[in-house]
């Protein structure tokens, strides 16, 4: 028997335990993990509270770092006592052990400590096909970023400037405008306090910028839109303050032409060379220090609901992690 976070009923954190699971002996093609580090993200509250509606009871999680234990028959290029890190598009992480198909998995190189890998393979693999697939960022562009501060924008921040991109961050309070601006942004607005679209405008002289990513959702779509130069691209990536309204092709056509995703990370890690290709990439930019990861705050695994109320209510900045 082992421990894993688990919940019967959506709801608010207080739905989640702290229970003993059988995990059994991995299956041909999986490896057992015990995990030493595991990256909390907001995906989890939508699993949660059942915005992302799944099977019940179910565990919690997408992504962990750890060492194999063990290796099913047929599970090729890997072996017991590799250390190891993975994005599952099924939640469960939240576990001291688990069973995980060896073609979501990728070895944490050498210089990559197992608490930055668990804070990089939903985060960073997300900045990673946001900036160089979804919108390829280039040189001399402006970019808006919402939730700068938190665990990708910090990510996406650094990242686009190191392309050469300026970049204008949106966060919540002065604190970690300050936290921004020391991650790559060029200016920084605060949500609520500074009026976003005439801001954008002004820093941007009057053309707008050539993406925006957002993670907040509903509070920010419209106002996103706005911030769009003509052809610019709006990227939904979260619903941290609920999904985003509907909105008319019209309203892209009057605004300017504009494009509208709203993408998913395991779309574009679907094929193994694509996850190898993008977590290469990744892992360069953090070896090289291009990119640095900020683990904000740590929980032990049991206490995995205060994590919770804490993402929920804006208190955490940069990456956190639970230890089981």
């Amino acid at each position: 028997m082992t421990k894993a976070i688990r919940f019967h009923e959506y709801g608010g954190p207080e739905v989640l335990r702290f229970e003993e699971v059988e995990v059994g002996k991995p299956a041909a093609d999986e490896a057992q993990i015990r995990h030493t580090a595991i990256g909390l993200n907001y995906i989890d509250v939508y699993d949660r509270t059942g915005l992302y509606p799944g099977e019940l009871p179910s565990g919690l999680g997408r992504e962990a770092a750890g060492v194999i234990t063990a290796v099913g028959r047929k599970a090729r290029g890997f072996r017991v006592g590799d250390r190891v890190a993975y994005v599952h598009p099924k939640p469960g992480a939240y576990s001291e052990l688990r069973n995980v198909p060896v073609e979501r998995l990728v070895k944490v190189p050498k210089g990559i400590s197992d608490e930055q890998a668990a804070a990089l393979m939903l985060k960073g693999l997300t900045a990673q096909y946001l900036l160089r697939r979804t919108y390829k960022v280039e040189r001399g562009e402006s970019i808006l970023v919402h939730a700068a501060a938190g665990g990708v924008g910090l990510l996406l921040c650094q990242w686009a400037k190191a392309l050469g991109a300026k970049v204008i961050g949106v966060v919540g309070s002065d604190a970690k405008a300050e936290l921004a601006r020391k991650h790559g942004c060029k200016h920084v607005l605060i949500l609520g306090r500074d009026e976003l679209v005439p801001s954008v405008r002004k820093l941007t002289k009057g053309q707008g910028v050539a993406v925006v990513y957002d993670a907040v959702g509903k509070d920010t779509f419209v106002e996103s839109l706005d911030c769009l130069r003509p052809r610019g691209m709006l990227v939904s990536y979260g619903n941290a303050s609920g999904p985003p309204p509907a909105v008319s092709p019209l309203e892209l056509g009057k605004r300017g032409s504009l494009y509208l995703t709203r993408p998913s990370l395991f779309h574009y890690i679907t094929q193994r060379a694509d996850l190898d290709a993008a977590a290469r990439e990744l892992f360069g930019v953090v070896k090289n220090k291009t990119v640095r990861i900020r683990i904000g705050q740590t929980y032990p695994l049991a206490e995995a609901a205060e994590a919770h109320r804490d993402l929920e209510g804006r208190r955490t900045t940069g990456s956190t992690l639970l230890v089981p």
